[in-house]
């Protein structure tokens, strides 16, 4: 298992783990029922900053501000969450980072992975919303087609570290917690999302 893998796998158990207490459950179970997409960003926030402190990263994001950098920021490279691991230098490069989009516009959440994309990190992931679970196929089709075949096949190959997708689902949230989100991940060489 490479140190990737690992950082993948350690971040889904904490996550799974920080969405599991019984506030943060409440709220985004309940932001899901009434499509409080604001409700949810704030919730899902809230737990992917306390899973990447639970597998040591430090997390900056909005409503929580990290003064690791020289420059304290809640949001670096208008990023919604910017995660860095332990070092000694006052510069360092992210380790996770992650956009957590409310729209349900696929442009706009093309746009999410886009960004990720765009930046060096071990682990990038967008986390987004679809209404229905059978809205999925199409977004992943969408992301697919219009942001990782931009990528081209050399663009794709040369990527480092690992690129998720999360997407939750109010068709599932009568299954919260696992049921309500699906996992993908980017496989550089096909360009296809395939699902975890």
């Amino acid at each position: 298992m490479t140190n990737e893998e690992s950082l993948v796998d350690r971040f889904r158990g904490a996550f799974f783990g920080a969405v599991q207490t019984d506030e943060l459950a409440l709220q985004l179970k309940k932001a899901s029922a009434t499509a409080n997409l604001a409700a949810w960003t704030r919730a899902l926030t809230d737990a992917v900053v306390d899973a990447c402190d639970q597998v040591g990263l430090s997390a900056t994001a909005k409503w929580h501000k990290l003064e690791l950098l020289p420059i304290h920021r809640s949001e670096y490279l208008a990023l919604d969450v910017v995660a860095f691991a332990e070092g000694e230098k006052r510069w360092r490069f992210p380790s996770a980072i992650m956009e957590l989009e409310n729209s349900p516009g696929e442009d706009q959440i093309a746009y999410s992975l886009w960004k990720v994309i765009s930046v060096r990190a071990d682990l990038r992931i967008v986390f987004c919303y679809r209404m229905n679970r059978d809205e999925i196929p199409d977004l992943v089709r969408h992301l697919r087609e219009e942001v990782v075949e931009a990528m081209g096949l050399t663009g794709r190959i040369n990527l480092d570290g690992r690129t998720l997708l999360v997407i939750g689902t109010r068709s599932e949230s009568e299954t919260f917690l696992y049921g309500y989100f699906g996992w993908w991940e980017l496989d550089t060489n096909t360009g296809r999302f395939e699902r975890l």
